[in-house]
């Protein structure tokens, strides 16, 4: 398979005799990147990514990419392989996978381990990257630990007593699809009012969109069909009152659904990541606020930890190589 100018770099090539190796995968809406790893470390032999969408089927393209970083000196021990959406990652079934939708019903585990002979794990990429976060990142000396992505849509990833949290059929963690509003706005899922249908960035966008078709003042108000979670986010930094205002409402509603969360998990660190995080103090200082205020003894929150990821753009692939791992 050729792959598209810029779209694939090779960062480490030295090879260590005796090593084996793990494939670790990232299939998002967009794009699919799979990288090379060392027994050690998280350090990536080879990265390569391609295009989700393409000429070829998703399934053949994926293939392709996992072919193209398969080392010929040593073995690969594990090919794990990170999905958004609902699956069970022990009979490798996807269940609804929202931006591949032909692989819904597939048994991913199945085609890929046919295909290349090579154990393959499955899990959710929210789920993972929670994992990822647990052993590589913020989450570092932690038993108990609950990672947040709030970026177009909610994740999360829990991790209870040293373990991944997936339930009975793979299907436990989805913390955005807690109720925290009845009645309220429609989520992507097609619910109501859930925690991802008002604290994602689509649910910023789409509470500020609201209230300008309402009449309510804003800098956005002469385009708002431009509006998204950027345009809020700078706005708000202008000073824009309904744009203040949009943060401060996902991050009240964030912040009750953390202290559940606190009450049900007990954990002792809540990391945060996705693009909403990095409006900083806009979404974590009405999070904290009503984290704090809502907990029922202080208790939960002695020697307790509100952090933000480490791991950035790369939280997919290391938390697909910590199920690897695993």
């Amino acid at each position: 398979m050729s792959f598209e100018k810029g779209f694939w770099y090779n960062l480490k090539t030295t090879l260590m005799e005796g090593d084996m190796d793990s494939i670790a995968v990232d299939i998002g809406g967009t794009q699919l990147r799979a990288a090379l790893y060392p027994e050690e470390g998280i350090e990536a032999r080879v990265i390569k990514s391609t295009p989700t969408s393409g000429e070829n089927p998703a399934l053949e393209r994926l293939f392709d990419l996992i072919q193209s970083v398969l080392p010929q000196e040593i073995p690969v021990s594990c090919i794990a392989l990170g999905v958004a959406g609902a699956l069970n990652p022990v009979t490798g079934v996807i269940y609804n996978a929202p931006n591949i939708s032909n692989w819904n019903g597939m048994n991913i585990i199945k085609q890929t381990e046919d295909r290349f002979g090579i154990p393959v794990k499955l899990g959710n990429d929210a789920n993972l990257a929670g994992l990822g976060e647990w052993k590589y990142g913020a989450g570092i000396g932690h038993h108990n630990l609950i990672y947040l992505t709030i970026s177009t849509g909610v994740g999360s990833g829990i991790i209870v007593d040293d373990s991944l949290l997936v339930g009975s059929k793979g299907l436990g963690g989805e913390a955005g699809h807690i109720t925290v509003l009845p009645d309220g706005p429609p989520c992507g899922c097609g619910k109501t009012g859930h925690l991802e249908s008002v604290s994602s960035g689509t649910g910023i966008a789409n509470y500020v969109i609201r209230q300008v078709a309402a009449g309510r003042k804003s800098i956005l108000s002469d385009d708002p069909g431009g509006i998204n979670a950027r345009s809020v986010a700078d706005a708000a930094q202008k000073g824009d009152e309904l744009s203040i205002e949009a943060f401060n409402r996902a991050g009240e509603f964030l912040g009750r659904a953390i202290a559940d969360m606190l009450h049900i998990f007990n954990p002792t660190i809540v990391i945060l990541g996705g693009g909403v995080i990095k409006s900083g103090d806009l979404i974590m200082g009405p999070v904290w606020r009503a984290l704090s205020a809502s907990v029922v003894s202080e208790e939960y929150l002695r020697d307790f930890t509100l952090t933000t990821a480490k791991l950035g753009d790369k939280v997919g692939l290391v938390g697909a190589l910590a199920l690897a791992r695993s």
